[in-house]
């Protein structure tokens, strides 16, 4: 029996992951797209009050709007019964808690990069942390100098990982803007005679549209509750990373 599709209804449709999304959605078998959202609506992307139209006949939301539409998106799916997974950055702790009333009944997914390798070196960062504590931290990051937040939300979240398995403040990080670049981060670790780096570089966005899928897939037969790339894994716990979303 051929398995039954997952629809997708996709927000942000006309930004730069929402087509990165809509790409990689046509070469997946068990995906279809219910509909695109966009404030910039065109051809097949509809504008944003057609979201609760649309969806009725969605099984998951994946979200790259923006945080005050995230929280708004994810009341609506709260309301409905959907599944509902973002990758917005830069949510404040008032948006963040939106997103977690709304998790209390539905299953709410929110992580700031869908990249399943640069979530598993957030684990590595923590572990290393703690195993080095006389090592100074620094994270630095590069962008595309369109990207509007800085520091990135992922740049972010390696911070709060070194500074939960230290126990004390986050490290400083360093930003960059510039060309097409599409996401470089390396997390130092320096000390006497040596110093240890990790490092994730992003060659296309396909890796973190490939990742939102996987993600969508996976917090689409969840119980209400509010996860991120951790519990896909299988790490949360596991380097002692702790998390503020």
């Amino acid at each position: 029996m051929k398995a039954k599709l997952l629809r997708i209804l996709l927000c942000g449709a006309s930004g730069r992951m929402g087509r990165a999304v809509r790409a990689e959605l046509e070469g997946k078998g068990e995906f279809a797209l219910a509909a695109g959202i966009d404030a910039r609506p065109g051809p097949g992307i509809e504008p944003p009050d057609a979201f609760g139209y649309q969806l009725a006949s969605a099984d998951v939301v994946l979200d790259f709007s923006s945080p005050e539409a995230a929280c708004a998106y994810a009341a609506a799916c709260a309301r409905a019964g959907k599944p509902f997974v973002t990758g917005v950055t830069g949510l404040s702790p008032a948006q963040l808690a939106s997103l977690r009333a709304a998790a209390r009944r539905v299953p709410v997914f929110v992580s700031p990069n869908m990249s399943p390798a640069v979530n598993l070196t957030f684990a590595l960062a923590a572990a290393a942390a703690r195993s080095l504590p006389g090592f100074d931290a620094h994270v630095s990051e590069a962008h595309h100098a369109a990207k509007r937040d800085a520091p990135s939300g992922t740049a972010l979240r390696y911070a709060e990982c070194v500074a939960a398995a230290r126990g004390g403040a986050a490290p400083p990080i360093t930003s960059i803007r510039a060309g097409d670049i599409t996401g470089d981060h390396t997390v130092l670790f320096a000390g006497p005679y040596e110093r240890v780096e990790i490092t994730h570089r992003a060659h296309s966005r396909a890796v973190f549209a490939a990742g939102a899928l996987k993600a969508a897939a996976w917090t689409a037969g969840r119980k209400p509750g509010f996860y991120d790339y951790m519990d896909l894994l299988g790490l949360k716990g596991h380097a002692g990373v702790k998390r503020k979303i």
